[in-house]
């Protein structure tokens, strides 16, 4: 697994079908010339022969022509009467009129200049079934939105004699989006792995400006950051989609900055390939069991932090990670943008993500030696073992010890710290009471453990 950012097509053949219609023949016209009268007198016939033969070839002449634009009318009319027909009997059948009528009235997540001095709460949109927006427009406008960040970070060299100095030196690049304009500072929601570590960030925009970026706020466990800057030269702002609409089979676009801001505001195209699909992120804050969209839209390393949006140009998951194992394609990962829309706020509102805190060193049963579990029972194979305890932290108030083995919090299995992790954030709150069952020397015991900052 690889976090899509510089830190560390087969495309569908389109079948023409030709439909012929077979022209049906027209109304058949005549052209038979009018028998002349009989002369009663002979000789009058014989005098004017010469007269009538050249009349006859004149008339013939003129009979031929006649026919000749009498029959190009009537195929014309025939082809009107037959299109006319076509057009009446497949249209009221095809999507034209309703697009027709709706162009214009799709959003296509872009939101100018927010006024409001305030920090607004960032809410998803509702997404549209289907949109008659141009997608090359929808890109054009939200790319406005899409930035590149470069993480510096200071490095220290060694001169002469002995000397050391430091300076800021490029460590990567990723991608970020704008949501948020608020007078005279904007919000970019990118991933922490984009700007961990970073003494200094710069943001490259849309118009080719280039400002510092500040930390707003991050979250490691989640691999989410907000950043802010200043507005001046932010002309735009997308907007979050519901990514709970989303199925297998919708099309997406991503958008970010492939391999650096060489290749700026890349577009990439392809379908959600799955929702809900859950896999474990080592993080600095260790293994959090990450809910994402799979898709196989095209992300590449500093594609991290950019965009990933539906037709309608709604934000519908931030680019995050990708497999890049050898033989393996199209296995990319956002996380969604219901998910990410309660942190983004959280860290906008406090800097942080606050979650309860036990105050315990843990490791997974599985990687510690079985010497220091040996006397377990030979039915436990899975739980989390306590490698340390914080004084006066929750854990150390409520009686949980070194080397205790965790199996169960609140009767939820517990077999390793991944799963411990994801019950403590995501379904108790701080000031809850928390039944631990532990193996403490080889017996089984209740600890009530109360839950804090």
């Amino acid at each position: 697994m690889e976090k899509a950012s510089d830190f560390e097509n087969i495309q569908p053949e389109n079948e023409s079908i030709s439909q012929r219609e077979e022209s049906k023949p027209g109304p058949q016209l005549t052209n038979e010339v009018p028998k002349s009268e009989e002369l009663v007198e002979e000789d009058e016939v014989r005098t004017e022969v010469s007269e009538q033969q050249a009349n006859r070839i004149e008339f013939k002449n003129h009979t031929k022509k006649k026919k000749k634009g009498v029959k190009s009318f009537a195929s014309m009319v025939a082809a009107g009467v037959v299109g006319s027909v076509l057009t009446l009997t497949v249209l009221p059948y095809t999507d034209y009129m309703e697009n027709f009528v709706n162009t214009g009235t799709q959003s296509n997540g872009l939101t100018v200049q927010n006024t409001n001095p305030e920090v607004n709460t960032v809410t998803a949109q509702p997404t549209s079934a289907k949109s008659s927006s141009s997608i090359a427009d929808t890109v054009e406008h939200l790319s406005k939105t899409i930035v590149g960040i470069v993480n510096f970070q200071q490095k220290q060299s060694r001169g002469f004699y002995g000397s050391s100095t430091s300076q800021d030196v490029e460590s990567g690049t990723g991608s970020g989006v704008i949501f948020q304009k608020n007078n005279d500072i904007a919000y970019i929601v990118t991933n922490n792995h984009v700007v961990e570590g970073a003494t200094k960030l710069e943001v490259s925009l849309y118009n080719g400006e280039k400002v510092n970026a500040e930390v707003v706020g991050t979250d490691a466990l989640t691999d989410l950051a907000v950043l802010k800057i200043d507005s001046k030269n932010v002309e735009a702002t997308a907007q979050f989609g519901d990514s709970s609409k989303l199925r297998p089979g919708d099309e997406v676009y991503a958008i970010g900055n492939p391999l650096g801001l060489e290749f700026s505001r890349t577009v990439t195209q392809g379908i959600v390939s799955a929702v809900n699909r859950s896999i474990d992120v080592s993080t600095s804050a260790g293994t959090w069991e990450t809910n994402v969209i799979q898709t196989d839209a095209a992300i590449n390393p500093g594609n991290s932090g950019g965009a990933l949006i539906n037709p309608d140009g709604l934000v519908i998951g931030i680019n995050s990670l990708k497999i890049a194992n050898s033989g393996v394609e199209g296995l990319g990962f956002a996380i969604p943008s219901n998910d990410l829309i309660p942190i983004v706020n959280q860290l906008i509102d406090n800097g942080k993500v606050e979650r309860p805190y036990l105050g315990i060193g843990l490791a997974d049963l599985a990687e510690v030696p079985q010497l220091y579990w040996e006397n377990l029972p030979d039915s436990v194979k899975e739980g989390v073992m306590i490698t340390a305890v914080e004084p006066n932290s929750a854990a150390g108030n409520g009686g949980l010890r070194a080397q205790d083995v965790i199996v169960s919090m609140n009767g939820t299995k517990i077999a390793n710290s991944s799963d411990l992790r994801k019950f403590l954030y995501s379904d108790v709150k701080m000031g809850d009471d928390v039944k631990f069952e532990v193996y403490r020397d080889g017996k089984l015991t209740t600890v009530n453990v109360k839950l804090t900052k």
